[in-house]
């Protein structure tokens, strides 16, 4: 498994073999000790796994856990195709208000890794397409935000010729300015504490 450390601090992609034969194929998105090579700690901690199905055009997020609690993501694409997207949103991080990109699909099987505080967001490029996620944390609404996936500030760039299709929900989603002004943003500090205990404080200090 390949990896690479994206844009966003924290953040990963992952890239598996893939074995093809007449039959179809056999992959593994996530593959621990390729995960805990990349990040310098342990295992990633399941406490749920998600699935969501999406037609053309349709855009979830910028979606994010308050802090407290945190959640990390590993997310994978098992049908279909999307554009992920990692957006910081830990004020004091080294890279806030940055994002990144990639391009997940079920050729690739490539997987994100979204640290505690980073909003997640995708769009799907062609109907059934299928996400798959691992969480930290089981999901609670009364923790789940958002931010615009159109804040201008933020910058995200979508691919053209699609018509987007929201929740009500992310429709009415602040913007990344407003959200910080509210104090509704994950604090960076807080986001490393939060992942020293999911992962171990003492390998993680060692690489800070």
């Amino acid at each position: 498994m390949e990896s690479r450390e994206l844009a966003v601090g924290g953040a990963w992609v992952f890239r598996p073999t893939v074995y093809p034969d007449d039959r179809g194929l056999f992959v593994s998105p996530y593959q621990e000790a390729a995960f805990t090579k990349a990040l310098g700690h342990g295992l990633f901690p399941v406490a749920q796994t998600n699935h969501s199905r999406s037609r053309r055009g349709v855009i979830r997020g910028v979606h994010y856990t308050t802090t407290p609690p945190g959640t990390a993501k590993y997310v994978y694409c098992a049908r279909g195709r999307t554009v992920d997207f990692v957006v910081d949103l830990r004020v004091g991080s080294p890279t806030f208000g940055r994002w990144d990109s990639v391009l997940l699909d079920q050729r690739t099987f490539q997987a994100v890794y979204l640290p505690v505080g980073v909003g997640h967001a995708f769009v799907a490029l062609g109907d059934d397409t299928v996400v798959s996620y691992l969480l930290s944390g089981a999901y609670d609404p009364a923790h789940e935000q958002s931010v615009s996936v159109f804040d201008p500030d933020i910058g995200l760039e979508f691919p053209d010729g699609l018509d987007p299709v929201l929740s009500e929900r992310d429709r009415a989603a602040v913007s990344l300015a407003e959200a910080r002004a509210t104090g509704a943003l994950p604090g960076y500090r807080d986001c490393l504490r939060i992942e020293e205990t999911l992962f171990g404080a003492a390998e993680l200090r060692q690489r800070r």
